[in-house]
C-alpha cells in the first residue's frame, strides 16, 4: 500500500499505524530512574503528558524536568498536564533539579514547566533559580529551557535570557488557524513574539516546535516554518500529535514518515540551522545534539 493509502485508511479506522510502534527498553533503567524521581519529588512533563518516548529517555538516565508543579493554569485541549490550581511554589525544587542531575551526571538537560498566571512572575524567578542551581553544582552541565509565553511582557522573557541557558524554546505547537481551539488562553503572533524578542535580548540560540495532526494542512505547516524562521528561529521540531487521554483532543490523520521527511528538507532549506522531524519526534529529543549541531553552525565552524 502507498503513504497515502495508508494514512487514509488509518484516518478511517483510527488505528495506529506500523511506524507507531515502539518496543518497550528494559525495565531496569526504567525503575532507577523513577526511584530517583521520587525521592526527590521531582516532576517530568515525560511523565505530566504521557510523553511516548518516556522509557526510551529513563533507560537511557535522560528527563525533561518541570518546575512550578504539574498542574496548569491554562486549558490546552492536546495536553496530558492536569489543569487547575497549581498551588505554592516549591522552593527547594531548584536544588533538588540540580541534586538530580548531578546524580545522573547530565551533560545537559531541559527544564519546563506549566503556565503559571497566578503568579505576578508568571514563574520566571524559578526558572533562573533552576538554572543557577545547576549551574552552581554542575557546572559543565548545558541547559535548555522551554518557557510558556509569560504573557508576552519582555521584561520576563528578558530574566530568563540573563540566566544565559545555552537555548531558550517556546513552542508555537500548532498553526494559527487552530490557536482558537487547540490553545485556548495563547496567541500565535504572541508566541512569535516571544522567540523575537528572546533572540532581540541577544539569545544565541532559540528554538520552537510544531504537533502535527491536529488538523492542519501542508500549506498551513509551510506558512508557519516561514513564521518562526522569520523570527530567526533556529532550531525546529515537528513531530506527530498523539492523544495523550481518553477525552483529550482527537488525533485528525497520522503523518507519514516520508512526509516529516519533507518538512525536514522545506525547512532546512529555508535557513533553520537544525531541523527535527518524525513521528516520535518531541521538543526535548536530541536537544543536546541538536544544540551541539545548532552552535557548530553558528560559529561558522
Amino acid at each position: 500500500m502507498s503513504a497515502v493509502g495508508e494514512m487514509k485508511e488509518h484516518a478511517l479506522t483510527g488505528r495506529k499505524p506500523r511506524w507507531l510502534r515502539k518496543k518497550l527498553p528494559e525495565a531496569g533503567s526504567i525503575r532507577r530512574m523513577e526511584s530517583l524521581l521520587r525521592r526527590g519529588g521531582l516532576d517530568t512533563v515525560c511523565q505530566s503528558a504521557q510523553c511516548p518516548n518516556r522509557w526510551e529517555c529513563f533507560a537511557a538516565g535522560q528527563a525533561t524536568f518541570l518546575i512550578l508543579g504539574n498542574q496548569c493554569t491554562r486549558r490546552c485541549v492536546f495536553c496530558g498536564i492536569p489543569k487547575g490550581n497549581p498551588g505554592s511554589v516549591d522552593r527547594d525544587l531548584p536544588e533538588r533539579v540540580a541534586a538530580a542531575v548531578a546524580a545522573l551526571e547530565l551533560e545537559y538537560l531541559v527544564i519546563t514547566s506549566v503556565t503559571r498566571d497566578d503568579l505576578p512572575d508568571r514563574g520566571t524567578g524559578e526558572f533562573v533559580r533552576t538554572i543557577r542551581a545547576i549551574r552552581e553544582r554542575c557546572p559543565g552541565t548545558g541547559v535548555e529551557v522551554l518557557i510558556p509565553d509569560f504573557g508576552g511582557d519582555p521584561s520576563l522573557v528578558e530574566r530568563v535570557v540573563a540566566a544565559a541557558p545555552e537555548v531558550l524554546g517556546h513552542n508555537v505547537e500548532t498553526v494559527e488557524r487552530l490557536f482558537p481551539v487547540v490553545r485556548p488562553g495563547f496567541r500565535y503572533h504572541r508566541s512569535l513574539e516571544v522567540l523575537s524578542i528572546a533572540k532581540s535580548l541577544g539569545q544565541r540560540l532559540i528554538k520552537s516546535g510544531l504537533m502535527l495532526g491536529l488538523g492542519e494542512t501542508d500549506r498551513e505547516i509551510r506558512q508557519t516554518l516561514e513564521d518562526l524562521r522569520n523570527v530567526n528561529c533556529d532550531i525546529v521540531t515537528l513531530g506527530q500529535y498523539l492523544n495523550p487521554c481518553p477525552d483529550g483532543y482527537p488525533v485528525r490523520n497520522y503523518v507519514h514518515p516520508e512526509q516529516f521527511d519533507a518538512y525536514r528538507q522545506y525547512a532546512i532549506m529555508m535557513g533553520f540551522k537544525v531541523v527535527n522531524s518524525g513521528p516520535f519526534v518531541r521538543s526535548s529529543s536530541g536537544a543536546m545534539h541538536a544544540e551541539q549541531e545548532a552552535s557548530l553552525m553558528a560559529s561558522g565552524t
